[in-house]
C-alpha cells in the first residue's frame, strides 16, 4: 500500500509539472489564448486543453498541439464530444420548469429537458424518437432560432398560447397539422426568457437535450439508445437520493 501510495504521488507530482509546463508553453506561443484548465487525457503523455470553449490537445511539453476530436477506436467513442458534454453539463433542477411545455407519459418517473425549434427539421425528428418513450416526463423549451427560421417565434408563442400546449406541440411537431392561431387572451410567453437562458447554458443548435443528472446530449437520437442514457441517468439519480444527496424534484 505505500508502495502504492508513493507512486500516486509521484504521479500527481509529474501531471503538476507538465500542467504547468504546457501553460508556460501555450502562453509564450498563443498569447491572445486564455487557458481555463488542462487535464490529463484518456492517453498516456497526452493532456486535454479547454480554451473558453474550444478544447485541444498537447503533449507533456506543450511544444505539439493536437486538434480533436479524440476517438477512442475500441468503442468509437468521441471522447472529446463527450469531454465537451461532461463539462457542459447543468443542474436540472435549476431550470425553470414552470416556463416549459409538460408532457408526461406512463408514470412519468423519469425526467428530461428539450430545448427545440418548432420550425427545425432536426426536432421535429427528435420528437418522433420521443413519441417511443414511456414512463417519462418530457419539459419541452421552446427555443426558436429566428435566424434560420424567421416564422419559428410566431410558431413557438402561437403553440404557448394552445389551450393545451402538450397536444398542440405535439399536432404540429409530429403530426403536421400546423401551428395553432394563438388567441387575444394569450399576451405573454416565456420565450425572451427562454432566449436568455440559451444563451447562459451555451445552447446555439437545437435539439438540445438534458437528462435528470445534467448531461446534454446534441441533436437527434435514436429512441432506443436515448431511452437507454435517460435509464442510466434515473439510476443514477437514485444513487444519489439514498446516499444522501438530493433527487431532481419533478413539478
Amino acid at each position: 500500500m505505500a508502495v502504492l501510495a508513493v507512486a500516486a504521488g509521484n504521479a500527481a507530482a509529474t501531471n503538476t509539472g507538465d500542467i504547468s509546463a504546457i501553460k508556460k508553453a501555450l502562453a509564450n506561443s498563443y498569447p491572445e489564448v486564455v487557458i481555463t484548465d488542462v487535464q490529463p487525457s484518456p492517453v498516456p503523455g497526452i493532456y486535454q486543453v479547454t480554451a473558453q470553449d474550444n478544447l485541444f490537445y498537447v503533449d507533456r511539453t506543450g511544444d505539439y498541439l493536437i486538434a480533436g476530436p479524440l476517438v477512442e477506436t475500441r468503442t468509437k467513442t468521441d471522447l472529446t464530444q463527450r469531454a465537451i458534454d461532461e463539462r457542459d453539463a447543468i443542474k436540472f433542477d435549476q431550470l425553470p420548469l414552470d416556463k416549459a411545455i409538460k408532457t408526461t407519459r406512463g408514470n412519468g418517473g423519469r425526467v428530461l429537458a428539450v430545448f427545440a425549434d418548432p420550425d427545425c427539421p432536426y426536432c421535429h425528428n427528435l420528437e418522433k424518437e420521443l413519441a417511443g418513450l414511456d414512463n417519462v416526463t418530457i419539459y419541452t423549451f421552446l427555443f426558436p432560432l429566428t435566424a434560420l427560421h424567421p416564422d419559428a417565434r410566431n410558431k413557438a408563442h402561437a403553440i404557448w398560447c394552445a389551450p393545451d400546449r402538450s397536444a398542440a406541440w405535439h399536432d404540429w411537431m409530429i403530426l403536421d397539422q400546423g401551428a395553432p392561431a394563438a388567441g387575444p387572451s394569450c399576451a405573454k410567453d416565456p420565450i425572451d426568457a427562454l432566449q436568455s437562458l440559451g444563451a447562459d447554458l451555451k445552447i446555439t443548435s437545437t435539439p438540445v437535450i438534458f437528462l435528470e443528472n445534467g448531461h446534454r446530449i446534441r441533436g437527434t437520437v435514436p429512441s432506443a439508445q436515448l431511452n437507454a442514457q435517460i435509464v442510466t441517468a434515473h439510476k443514477e439519480m437514485i444513487r444519489t437520493a439514498n446516499s444522501g444527496g438530493a433527487v431532481v424534484p419533478k413539478s
